[in-house]
């Protein structure tokens, strides 16, 4: 069932590929990075004000540390950054795999509920279709795991349930288009019995970043589809949202209730009727999401 939603912009950012937003909860602050500008930002939702810091290389996603910094998934490896008082940022490489070859890196990633750190890696250029992606796991305890899940073209789509005994994983690749679920052994963090969650080929959009609502449903944004999907549990597509940018890229609940969808976009490539290309925007989609777990730092 398509259904509109209320729609706010957020003015004076536009991203070449805006991602892996997330929300501050002690800060009342949405942060987000916009990969090849090598940047993280941050936005005040009570001022609006904006913040932006650089890092030396591709920062693809974030998630929040219990210390307060934040672990991510880069060019090169895992990474723990500091954001300082000014834009700087002091990055420490925590891990790297041996797979992860030239023009590679990482892309979607985040926390299971458990506090692990999961986030997996692609071949930057999408066109030599090179299914060499894997996914991994990193805990302060045990490093980085060997690969959990292989021969994935463009991991994307990394989301659990709320009580955390499901996990979700997508390969946005136009020649993939699949999300997964795997039944998940929350007490050593492995994931088993994989199976097809949602063939999104006769569907609106390749399947891109996701996020999960109280219901236990996952949504996930249609790249090149204009749109939000949710899917119940059991599979089927029962809500889309009409989005104004033709590539969304990655959502996430946030807001002092948890109600809010916060949408990133990519401006790269983009058509010349979609003006809102790059654009971030706030959405009301009438349900409450899971906060993220913080890793276990």
């Amino acid at each position: 069932m398509t259904q509109t939603s209320h729609i706010v912009s957020i003015p004076d950012v536009s991203c070449i590929v805006g991602e892996s937003p997330l929300w501050h909860a002690e800060q009342a602050a949405w942060y987000w990075v916009d990969i090849p500008a090598k940047t993280i930002w941050k936005l005040d939702a009570r001022s609006g004000q904006l913040r932006s810091w650089h890092t030396t290389e591709m920062v693809a996603c974030i998630a929040l540390q219990e210390d307060g910094n934040f672990i991510a998934g880069m060019e090169s490896g895992i990474f723990s950054l500091h954001l300082g008082n000014d834009s700087h940022v002091i990055q420490t490489r925590l891990a790297a795999p041996e797979e992860l070859g030239a023009g590679m890196r990482f892309n979607d990633g985040r926390c299971d509920r458990q506090g692990r750190f999961w986030s997996g890696t692609m071949f930057m250029d999408m066109a030599a279709a090179k299914a060499v992606g894997q996914l991994y796991r990193y805990t302060h305890e045990s490093g980085l795991s060997a690969p959990v899940v292989s021969n994935l073209l463009t991991q994307n789509g990394l989301a659990w349930s709320p009580d955390g005994k499901t996990m979700y994983l997508s390969d946005s690749h136009p020649a993939s288009q699949t999300i997964w679920a795997f039944d998940y052994d929350v007490a050593e963090g492995l994931p088993h019995n994989k199976r097809v969650f949602a063939d999104m080929k006769p569907m609106a959009g390749r399947p891109d970043g996701a996020a999960m609502d109280v219901d236990g449903c996952y949504w996930i944004c249609g790249n090149d589809g204009a749109c939000l999907l949710r899917f119940t549990p059991a599979g089927k597509l029962d809500r889309s949202i009409a989005l104004p940018m033709n590539k969304p890229a990655m959502c996430t609940f946030g807001g002092p209730d948890m109600s809010t969808l916060l949408v990133t976009s990519i401006g790269a490539g983009k058509v010349e009727h979609d003006q809102w290309a790059g654009t971030l925007v706030l959405v009301r989609p009438g349900v409450a999401g899971v906060a993220e777990t913080r890793f276990a730092s």
